[in-house]
């Protein structure tokens, strides 16, 4: 199943997407629905109102996760050409609900950073309360998972150790189109899924999260050690090699610039990196 969270006249409204329609399902946003008994049951029976999806203004998935967690240096590949070794624990950090746009919204470049990076990531959406997780109840704690680009602000994440105030700029992190049950995925809830990412058309990040070091799985189940997770709340996984940072020479976003971020079978996200006025 794919769910969206639309924008309509009336306010946002999830729905469930089928081929190039979204019907409404009754609740006011994918994440609400997600805190609902039985949502999956009352998405699939929705019967509410029908858009033509190609017309459609789409909000973040979820609009206000009640927290988003994010992973650092989490793709194999990337940390062994990086001359690294493999974590034993996730590099753990936070987002703010703030930071999230829409699949089609600006990225807005604040002008207190020259340095904006991109970073294609598959994020996991939390379908259940889970404290201290099994593997099974980890698994069964996922509602599915969505598209999300971590827009990061370089110069003000190395101010200091800590990375969150590089990592939660106002309006720079897409989240969505869509939310998409494991069941749909090859993998399911480990899914192994081809994620590309391009900027003004040029490709500058392709992996597949195989490649992941900590799954969905094992991740939901760590953080949950930490802190219940809750209905709509998200993690997002980490990013690959291919980030502009670590080129030479180093390369931004730039006001116009076209961010385009793809996961196989989860959509793709088209934003263009504006200065806000």
């Amino acid at each position: 199943m794919k769910l969206a969270t639309l924008r309509t006249p009336a306010g946002t409204r999830a729905a469930r997407v089928d081929g190039s329609t979204a019907t409404e399902i009754g609740s006011p946003d994918v994440g609400t629905l997600l805190a609902e008994p039985g949502w999956r049951d009352r998405a699939a029976a929705a019967g509410g109102p029908v858009h033509d999806l190609g017309s459609a203004e789409l909000a973040p998935v979820v609009p206000r996760p009640g927290k988003i967690f994010c992973v650092g240096l989490n793709y194999r590949s990337h940390i062994l050409e990086m001359g690294r070794e493999l974590p034993e624990h996730p590099t753990l950090f936070a987002k703010f609900a703030d930071a999230l746009v829409g699949p089609a919204d600006p990225v807005a470049l604040d002008p207190a950073s020259a340095a904006v990076d991109w970073e294609a990531e598959l994020a996991v959406v939390i379908g259940a309360p889970v404290r201290r997780a099994s593997e099974a109840e980890a698994q069964a704690a996922i509602a599915g998972f969505a598209v999300l680009n971590d827009v990061t602000m370089r110069d003000w994440q190395y101010r200091g150790v800590q990375w969150l105030q590089g990592k939660t700029f106002e309006a720079t992190t897409p989240l969505g189109p869509y939310l998409v049950t494991p069941d749909e995925l090859p993998g399911g809830t480990r899914p192994e899924l081809d994620l590309h990412c391009a900027v003004d058309g040029d490709t500058v990040q392709s992996a597949n999260t195989a490649d992941l070091v900590f799954d969905p799985v094992a991740l939901v189940a760590y953080v949950s050690r930490i802190v219940t997770l809750r209905p709509g709340d998200v993690i997002a996984t980490g990013t690959p090699g291919g980030v502009g940072h670590a080129r030479d020479p180093k390369r931004y976003l730039t006001d116009g610039a076209v961010l385009t971020t793809e996961i196989q079978g989860l959509g793709a996200q088209r934003n263009t990196a504006t200065i806000p006025v």
